[in-house]
C-alpha cells in the first residue's frame, strides 16, 4: 500500500520496569468489572436507547452480576440526567450495586453531575481530562503544567462537593488519551490527583488507564500499565482500572495483558459495542478466564437470552462468529471436526473426566446455555459421516452400524449439495426415512407366516408384491430372516452374499419400536444397506432386508 511512510508510532515506551508479570499464565482472580454499555456503548449507537430500554438493559446488567455500572454523563443531556433520576426515584439500584457517572474536569459540568446524584447511595464520580501530546498541542494548546492543573482542580471540586453533600462517593480519574501520553507525565498527573484525594485502603480511589485510541501492540500497552502500577503513589489504596478501545482489534488482548501487568479493574461493554471499532468485550474477556479455570464472577450461563435482549435494545447484531455468543461459534460443518467432536463427547460419557477436553470445543456449550444438537453439529455438503451419525443418534436414537454411516453420510451430503443449504435434524431424518425405511419397490413385503419345523428350522410362506403384483413364496431357513432371504434368492433374480445384521430398541416398553440394519454384498462386491422399523424386531429385520434388496436393485 502507498503512503505507509506518513505513519509513525504515536505512543511512548515507558522507562525500565519489572517484567516478572510476563511469566504469569492467567489472572489469579476476576477483576472488578464495570459495564459502560449505558454510556460509552449507548453513545455509539445509531439510535440511542430510550429510557425504558436503558432501564431494561440496566436490569440485565444487574442480573448478570455487574456491581459497578456506568449509567451515563448526566450533565451532557437531559435524557442521561433523566435516566439517573429515574433509577433513583424508582429505587432500581440494588444496595450492592454502585452506579458510575462521567464528567469532564470542568466546574459547571461537575456541579450538574452532583445534582443528578442526589439520593444515590453508592456512586463513583469519574472525572477526566485529556493529557496526550497531540491534544495538548493541537486542541488545548496548553503546556504540561496547565493540563495537570485542570486535573487537580477537577479533583478538588469533586472532593469539595462530596463533602458538602455529606456523601461518601468514590472518585475515579482518567488521563484521557493515555495511549498518546508520555507515561512519566501521565503518572505525574495521576499522582497529583491522588494527592488531592488522599485515598485509603478502606476508601480506595480509581485510576483509570484508557486505551482511548489503540496505538501500539498489546505488550506495549501492558508495559505502560505495569509502569503506572509499579510507580503509582498510594498503590494499596488505588484500584488500577483499564478502559481499552479496539481500534487495532486488540481490545481483549490489551485487557488480558493489562491485568497480568497489575490492573485490578476493567471497564468495557457486552460484545464490545462502542465508538469506532468498539470497546473491550467483557463477555469474551470473562469467558476467556472461565475456560482457564478462573471464576469471572459474572453469569453468562444463558447466552441466548443475553444476546436477544442486547440486540433488541441496541439494534445491533451479535455476529455469528462472535466468541462464545455467536450462532455459529460451536458449529462444526467439517466432517473431520464433527467426527472428533462426536468421539470426544462419547469419551466423556464413558470416562466422566474432571476437566473439559473435547476436541474443537474450548468450552462446554451447555455452560453458556447452548444445545449440542442445535448448535454443535451442523450438517451441510461439507459434513461427514460422524456428524450425521451424531445427529441421528442423539436426536432420534438411530445408531447405524459403522459402515452404514458412510453410506448415509453420502446421501445427506448429496441432498445438501443439491439444495445448496444446511440441513436441519428433521430434514436429515426425512432423508433416512425416504432412503431406507420407504424403500419398498420393486419388492414389497406384505406378510409372512413361519413356524418351527421338527428339525428346528423355520418353514412357511412369504407374501409380497413384485412391481405391484401379489405373489407367495414358500420359505425355509435356520431362522425367520434366513427363511425369507432364501425365498427371495430362490424365486427371483436377486443375488447377494455376506448378510450383515444389527438391531436395537428405539424406546422402552411393551409397545416400543425397534430398528434393524442389514447390509448385503452384491455380485460386484459392493455393500448395499437397508433399514427397517417395527414394534416386532423380526419384522423390522425382514423389512431391513427388503430395503437393502430394493436399494441394490436401484443401484444404490
Amino acid at each position: 500500500m502507498e503512503h505507509f511512510e506518513k505513519y509513525s508510532k504515536g505512543y511512548f515506551m515507558p522507562p525500565t520496569i519489572d517484567l516478572e508479570w510476563v511469566k504469569k499464565e492467567r489472572p489469579e482472580k476476576a477483576p472488578t468489572w464495570c459495564s459502560v454499555d449505558l454510556r460509552d456503548g449507548n453513545q455509539a449507537l445509531i439510535i440511542p436507547m430510550s429510557l425504558d430500554e436503558k432501564i431494561e438493559f440496566f436490569k440485565l446488567l444487574v442480573k448478570v452480576g455487574f456491581k459497578e455500572i456506568e449509567v451515563g454523563f448526566p450533565a451532557a443531556s437531559e435524557t442521561e440526567y433523566a435516566f439517573l433520576r429515574r433509577l433513583v426515584e424508582e429505587n432500581l439500584i440494588p444496595d450492592d450495586v454502585t452506579v458510575q457517572v462521567l464528567t469532564q474536569a470542568r466546574e459547571h459540568i461537575i456541579k450538574k453531575t452532583f445534582e443528578a446524584l442526589e439520593g444515590v447511595k453508592n456512586a463513583i464520580v469519574h472525572v477526566y481530562n485529556s493529557t496526550s501530546l497531540a491534544q495538548r498541542e493541537q486542541v488545548f494548546r496548553k503546556n504540561k503544567e496547565e493540563i495537570k492543573q485542570i486535573a487537580i482542580d477537577g479533583a478538588k471540586l469533586l472532593k469539595q462537593l462530596t463533602e458538602e453533600a455529606g456523601a461518601n462517593y468514590r472518585f475515579e480519574y482518567s488521563p484521557e488519551s493515555f495511549t498518546g501520553t508520555e507515561p512519566e507525565y501521565a503518572l505525574e498527573v495521576c499522582n497529583a490527583v491522588l494527592d488531592v484525594w488522599q485515598p485509603t485502603p478502606d476508601h480506595k480511589a480509581i485510576i483509570n488507564i484508557p486505551v482511548t485510541v489503540e496505538m501500539s501492540m498489546p505488550h506495549v500497552y501492558a508495559m505502560q500499565v505495569a509502569y503506572i502500577s509499579q510507580n503509582l503513589k498510594y498503590r494499596d489504596a488505588v484500584e488500577l482500572s483499564l478502559h481499552p478501545h479496539n481500534d487495532r482489534g486488540c481490545g481483549v488482548a490489551d485487557s488480558e495483558m493489562g491485568l497480568l501487568a497489575g490492573a485490578d479493574r476493567i471497564e468495557g461493554t457486552l460484545f464490545g459495542n462502542g465508538e469506532r471499532t468498539g470497546n473491550a468485550d467483557i463477555v469474551t474477556i470473562a469467558l476467556n478466564m472461565f475456560v482457564l479455570g478462573v471464576d469471572p464472577k459474572l453469569d453468562f450461563s444463558n447466552m441466548p437470552e443475553l444476546v436477544d435482549l442486547y440486540e433488541k435494545v441496541t439494534r445491533m447484531h451479535v455476529h455469528e462468529r462472535q466468541p462464545y455468543a455467536g450462532a455459529l461459534v460451536f458449529a462444526a460443518f467439517s466432517g473431520s471436526h464433527q467426527d472428533a467432536i462426536a468421539k470426544g463427547m462419547k469419551w466423556r460419557q464413558e470416562k466422566d473426566p474432571e476437566h473439559w477436553t473435547v476436541p474443537y470445543l474450548p468450552i462446554d456449550p451447555e455452560d453458556v446455555g447452548r444445545e449440542y444438537e442445535a448448535d454443535v453439529i451442523r450438517i451441510n455438503s461439507q459434513s461427514g459421516k460422524g456428524g450425521v451419525a451424531y445427529v441421528m443418534e442423539n436426536k432420534y436414537g438411530i445408531v447405524m452400524p459403522k459402515k452404514m454411516r458412510e453410506d448415509f453420510g453420502y446421501c445427506v451430503k448429496s441432498v445438501s449439495d443439491h439444495k445448496h443449504k444446511e440441513l436441519l435434524g428433521d430434514e436429515i431424518y426425512q432423508i433416512f426415512q425416504e432412503e431406507y425405511l420407504d424403500a419398498a419397490s420393486p419388492y414389497k413385503l406384505v406378510d409372512f407366516t413361519l413356524k418351527k419345523d421338527v428339525d428346528g428350522s423355520r418353514v412357511g410362506f412369504v407374501d409380497l408384491e413384485i412391481d405391484g403384483k401379489p405373489v407367495q413364496f414358500a420359505a425355509k431357513g435356520n431362522g425367520r430372516l434366513d427363511a425369507v432371504s432364501n425365498a427371495l434368492q430362490e424365486n427371483t433374480d436377486v443375488r447377494y452374499t455376506d448378510l450383515t445384521y444389527s438391531e436395537h430398541a428405539l424406546e422402552i416398553g411393551s409397545s416400543s419400536r425397534a430398528v434393524a440394519y442389514i447390509g448385503i454384498t452384491g455380485a460386484d462386491g459392493r455393500i448395499t444397506w437397508g433399514a427397517g422399523m417395527d414394534t416386532d424386531i423380526i419384522t423390522a429385520s425382514i423389512l431391513a432386508l427388503f430395503s437393502a434388496v430394493n436399494r441394490m436393485k436401484a443401484g444404490k
